[in-house]
Order: C-alpha cells, then structure tokens, then sequence
C-alpha cells in the first residue's frame, strides 16, 4: 500500500477531464447567409422586370402616334415643307384610313423608343432600389439619382429621334449631317422640360395647396395641377430653343448666308403655333403617359408582392 502510494504522489493527482470543444450550432453558423438574405428583395425579380417593361410600353403605345403626328407637323412647318395644320389634317386621315400604316411607321416607332425608354429607366431604377434596399415591390423612388437617370435617358434618345426626325421631315434634297449647334439647342430644349417635369411640381404644388380653397383640394391636389402646367408653361422658352435648332439644320448658315436677324425673324414667325402644338404634345407626354405607366406598374406590383 505504501509503495503504491508513493507511486501516486510521484505520478501526481490523475489529471482533470479536458473541457469539450464548442461547436457552433447549426443555427449559428446559417445566421449571418440569412442576415444576407434579409437586406436584398429578390422575390419574383424576373417577374418584376417584366412589369417594368409591360408597363413603359402600355404607356408609350398610348402617346407615340399623337406625339408622333403633332412632332411631324412641326419638322415640316419649320421647314416650310407643308403647314401645320395641313401636315396635322394628312397625318390624322392617314391614321383613320390606314390605322396600320402610320402605327407601324418609323416616326411612331421613335416616340415609342423615346418615351418607352424613358418610362422604362425609371420603372428598372425603381425595382432596382427595392431590392437592394429591402423595399416592397410598389416602392417608388424620388431625387436627384431618379431625375438623373430619366434625363440622361429622355435627353438622349430625344436628341437622336430629332436628328433623324429633320431628315425625314426638313427641306427637300440628300440629307445631310445634323449639326453641333442643334444637337446643342435640342439638348438644352431637353433640359428644360425636363426640369419643369421633375423639379418644378414638387416646389410649387404646396404653394399651389396654401391658396386653395379646402373642397377644391379634394378633388385634385396643387401638385396634380403643377405636374401638367409646369411642362406646359415652360414650352414658352423651350420652343423657341427648339426652332432655332430646326433653322440651323433648315438653313446651313455656311459664308455668313443667314445672319442671327434672318433667324429670328424665322423662329418669331412660328413661335406661337409651335409653342401651341408643342403643349399639346407635351401633356400627354410626361401627363398621360406617366400617369398610365404608374398605375400599371403599382397593379402589377401589388399582385407579385
């Protein structure tokens, strides 16, 4: 026994168990993918990226052959190819006779690219902040990034459907190159309708709402009535902009031909008829259009949420 003992107390006291290892849970480790998972609304993507398509072409196909005809009109009475209400008259009994003709024609499929693809990069930029901010389907973005991307879009294809618009619809002979200086006015025309669109309604409906009277807010808000004045009023300056974009490409002022008083006899002359026709192109435009291509993008959001 003794000797036995002695042996313990050489060997030491028998060692104490080792403590386990932990091991993360099964839970603990799938925790932070579906954290991932949590921050991105992926849920019928696709689905919704067609809504985004179905909804901008609903919209375009609606303005494109009003747009298109009142457009024509302009090109021509600028050009001196035609009046505008003669060109207005022609284009209206082409459509009412031969319904296919003018709806599957280039001017209508230019306005359809035009403001389908304007709709169509609001409607993606939209469903894009919805998924990667976690945001329902419906959600609808406002600011600086939204306007950006739609004018970029808007300015862009305008400037290309007027270039080939002049060349279809200006003075007779071969056609020739748009020049810089129009592709610069159009652009500037651009801008301006564009920020009456998106910037102006926001800032003057609550004025609008402060002087008007409480029955007459329920029936229509300051902002509806700023949304289609706005774009309207401000064809006032832009028209003319737009006419003498026209008259560069109309009248090449090569040698000093046309002097800055020939062309603003020739923009003052048709100021008012264009500015006119420009109106009523406009509020179908960013009116009617925007209006179509929201409600049947929030239906068709409401039914994939």
């Amino acid at each position: 026994m003794k000797h036995g003992t002695s042996i313990e107390k050489q060997l030491g006291a028998p060692a104490s168990p080792t403590p386990p290892i932990p091991v993360p849970s099964k839970d603990a480790v799938e925790m932070p993918s579906s954290k991932l998972q949590q921050q991105w609304n992926t849920n019928n993507l696709g689905l919704r990226l067609g809504a985004d398509f179905t909804s901008a072409a609903c919209a375009a196909s609606m303005v494109a052959p009003l747009i298109a005809i009142i457009d024509r009109s302009i090109m021509e009475n600028a050009s001196g190819r035609n009046t505008l209400s003669n060109s207005l008259k022609s284009s209206l009994r082409t459509l009412l006779s031969r319904p296919h003709t003018m709806l599957f024609s280039k001017p209508v499929a230019l306005i359809f690219m035009l403001y389908g693809g304007t709709y169509l990069t609001a409607n993606t930029l939209d469903t894009t902040t919805s998924t990667v901010r976690n945001k329902p389907a419906t959600h609808v973005t406002t600011g600086t990034l939204k306007f950006a991307a739609s004018s970029a879009a808007n300015v862009g294809l305008c400037v290309y459907k007027d270039q080939v618009f002049v060349k279809l619809f200006g003075p007779g002979g071969p056609p020739r190159p748009v020049p810089l200086p129009s592709y610069l006015l159009f652009t500037a025309r651009d801008c301006l309708t564009i920020f009456a669109s998106f910037n102006v309604p926001p800032l003057l409906g609550p004025v609008l709402n402060e002087r008007m009277s409480a029955s007459l807010r329920k029936k229509i808000s300051g902002t509806t009535i700023a949304q289609f004045a706005a774009p309207a009023f401000v064809q006032i300056f832009s028209t003319p902009v737009h006419l003498l974009g026209l008259d560069m490409y109309n009248r090449p002022g090569a040698g000093g031909r046309v002097s800055w008083r020939d062309r603003w006899t020739q923009v003052r002359k048709n100021w008012a008829i264009s500015t006119a026709a420009r109106i009523c192109r406009i509020v179908p435009a960013f009116g009617l259009g925007g209006t179509v291509n929201m409600k049947v993008r929030r239906n068709l959001m409401e039914r994939l949420a």
